[in-house]
């Protein structure tokens, strides 16, 4: 049930050129309890005086079943954004208001395909993040594999990149692939695709007997994937979607 509090920004880092990392705490210090893959809205004022509120999935890594004390975000900046001007101007111990959690954009329990194709663009991966010790979990049990297609213009904009990479490189069953769409990496990694997310998909080739398919990101990239993953047959039950849209 989604509740609302009073939030203090504990800490922050940039993580990209134009997307901050925030950490905060509930004022009242109760715990968070939320499913990976919901998100909170922040809510605030316009500088007319307009009540208006953003959406932001939860980034914690806790053990994916219990509350957390940690309360993560990550923010894209916005030119001219009422959000980016209130987040950007937030500094620690400062405090917003915020409710919920909201959202079914969760693993299922009922799933029992063996491949889970994650599909990400921008500040869109913040939700598969925190679903890592779920992941971890399914892993364990064999039989299962979770591939990531993360896509961003260079390298420097693959948020928590490096935490993916690691994860991979310790969960056999875990593949990662930065889509890089603009600039390749000076040393490319393994795991590197050139391309749009929509495109590396492809080479995939999904099918309806072994796949569960998530979307979150870019709207374009949702619907481009969304139609390809329904061209190699995918039904739409099989497929989640979660599309972030900027706000002024």
């Amino acid at each position: 049930m989604a509740e609302h509090f009073t939030l203090r920004l504990a800490d922050s880092r940039m993580l990209a050129p134009s997307v901050r990392h925030l950490v905060f705490e509930r004022v009242d210090g109760q715990p968070l309890a939320f499913v990976p893959g919901q998100f909170l809205q922040i809510h605030f004022h316009y500088d007319d005086g307009t009540a208006t509120k953003r959406s932001y999935s939860v980034a914690s890594v806790g053990d994916g079943t219990s509350p957390v004390q940690q309360i993560e975000i990550a923010v894209s900046y916005v030119d001219g954004g009422a959000a980016t001007k209130l987040l950007s101007e937030l500094v620690v111990g400062g405090t917003i208001e915020a409710s919920g959690p909201y959202g079914r954009f969760c693993l299922q329990d009922t799933d029992t395909h063996p491949r889970y194709l994650l599909l990400a663009t921008g500040t869109g991966v913040t939700p598969y993040r925190a679903m890592l010790p779920l992941f971890k979990k399914l892993l364990a049990h064999g039989n299962r594999e979770v591939v990531l297609l993360y896509g961003a213009r260079n390298e420097t904009e693959l948020l928590y990149g490096e935490e993916f990479e690691v994860f991979a490189q310790t969960h056999p069953g875990f593949t990662f692939h930065g889509c890089l769409s603009r600039q390749p990496r000076a040393v490319p990694r393994p795991g590197d695709r050139n391309g749009h997310v929509q495109s590396v998909l492809a080479e995939l080739v999904p099918a309806s007997d072994r796949d569960i398919a998530y979307l979150c990101g870019n709207p374009n990239m949702v619907d481009a994937a969304f139609n390809t993953l329904k061209d190699f047959g995918l039904p739409v039950p099989q497929i989640r979607r979660e599309k972030y849209i900027s706000s002024r």
